[in-house]
């Protein structure tokens, strides 16, 4: 079963520095239809604004996944790690007791537009824990690549739960198959341009739960950047 999650319908918040977008219910958005889909508790489409960003502040017991589709964020945070994540970079964040941490844009003249993702972790408690990769467009390109998964595997950062991310960079006309192992469920969020998923039309910005499917179907009218959950 496929479940659209469109653009439009999602929670929205816009400060000025910060236009945000949430998939699921998030801060002063709530909607008891849209609380997340298995471990998968946040997907958060951001632009900030040049110059500006997210103060030092405190999460815990949480896994935090961060992927740049367009200009550079800075980051810091309480376990002494300082990073630029560009296009193509994948962070992960445990959060697990307790860390504090802070997210600027890097640039004084251009925006960056990112999502944060948030997965609840297989257990509370984790030594806070932190990983930056990098994933090259060809990586990407026509392809499912394994950017996160429990084990590390493929060079993806590793995420404490069972749960796998791929990125996907598709060009006109390509195609792609995912199958999911039984009792597995998805979620895939178009992060640009257009996708279509087993005969659905999605464009930048829709999402999907897709459940009890052994396969989904991807193709793309036009180039599209995608992100695919594999989820318990």
């Amino acid at each position: 079963m496929l479940a659209l999650r469109r653009s439009r319908d999602r929670g929205h918040a816009n400060h000025g520095w910060l236009d945000s977008y949430h998939s699921f219910s998030f801060a002063d958005y709530y909607d008891a239809a849209h609380m997340g889909f298995s471990a998968l508790r946040v997907i958060n489409e951001d632009r900030v604004a040049p110059g500006m960003g997210f103060g030092t502040h405190p999460h815990r017991d949480m896994e935090i996944v961060t992927y740049v589709l367009e200009g550079a964020l800075e980051h810091q945070d309480s376990m002494g790690n300082g990073s630029v994540i560009r296009p193509g970079d994948v962070q992960r964040m445990t959060a697990g007791t307790g860390v504090t941490h802070s997210e600027y844009n890097a640039s004084k003249t251009d925006p960056v537009h990112f999502l944060q993702i948030w997965i609840l972790p297989e257990q509370a408690g984790l030594p806070p824990g932190y990983e930056q990769k990098s994933f090259t467009t060809e990586a990407r390109q026509s392809r499912l690549k394994l950017i996160a998964s429990r084990d590390g595997r493929e060079g993806s950062v590793t995420l404490h739960q069972d749960a796998q991310i791929y990125a996907a960079i598709l060009n006109e006309d390509d195609t792609l198959e995912y199958r999911f192992a039984p009792g597995r469920r998805g979620y895939l969020q178009v992060a640009t341009g257009d996708l279509v998923v087993d005969g659905h039309l999605l464009r930048a910005g829709d999402g999907a739960r897709i459940s009890q499917v052994e396969r989904v179907s991807l193709g793309s009218p036009k180039r599209a950047e995608i992100l695919l959950f594999d989820l318990p």
